[in-house]
């Protein structure tokens, strides 16, 4: 065998040894995700809470998921008609190392005042024709979508008002030293389709 054929044999059969290789599955600069795309959790409550002592009673007040804070967020909220004052107590627990800021209180203020209903048409049972009063006990489903984990440490979760067409998203924060997620931003308070009582159009 020539010098050149040697030099073809080792370069193929140095081809072939490489490709034989199993290949890695590993992916690169993967950013942090939540447990699937598109996956939603349900949470039951029995009765919302009324104030921080019964909202850290429940088991979501570990708060060791955004899906578990998202929900809570919603249940809080739910007690503004009757207490603003409990309402704000607990959306600062679900706030962790910040407070809910006073642009933060007349947002929330401004967006409520009058629709109440809003905050109760994201459990399930709540229809515009029932006037937005939910079944008991109360189902909340929280969904994320493929970006929803896109920065590290932060994420972006839905809920779903039966009185609008596309979901509503909530802003939080993880905190690594306790791995905690926390609120950071409502903004699923936008108006929906108003109860069919108070529609003079239906």
């Amino acid at each position: 065998m020539g010098f050149f054929d040697s030099l073809i044999k080792s370069v193929g059969d140095a081809i072939k040894k490489e490709a034989s290789k199993p290949k890695s599955t590993e992916k690169k600069d993967t950013p942090a995700v939540g447990k699937g795309k598109n996956y939603t959790e349900s949470f039951t409550f029995s009765a919302l809470p009324n104030s921080l002592a019964e909202l850290k009673a429940l088991p979501e007040a570990s708060l060791d998921s955004a899906f578990k804070t998202t929900a809570l967020t919603i249940a809080a909220l739910c007690a503004y008609e009757k207490n603003p004052d409990a309402c704000i107590e607990m959306l600062n627990f679900l706030k962790g190392p910040a407070e809910v800021s006073t642009p933060e209180k007349e947002f929330i203020k401004e967006r409520l005042n009058g629709k109440f209903y809003k905050t109760f048409s994201f459990f399930e049972g709540a229809t515009p024709d029932n006037g937005y009063k939910p079944a008991t006990p109360y189902v909340i489903k929280v969904s994320e979508n493929p970006y929803s984990f896109d920065e590290e440490n932060w994420a972006t979760l839905y809920v779903t008002s039966s009185g609008s067409d596309n979901p509503r998203p909530i802003k939080l924060r993880k905190k690594p030293s306790t791995g905690q997620w926390f609120l950071n931003d409502i903004q699923c308070l936008s108006d929906i389709r108003i109860p069919t009582a108070q529609d003079a159009w239906a």
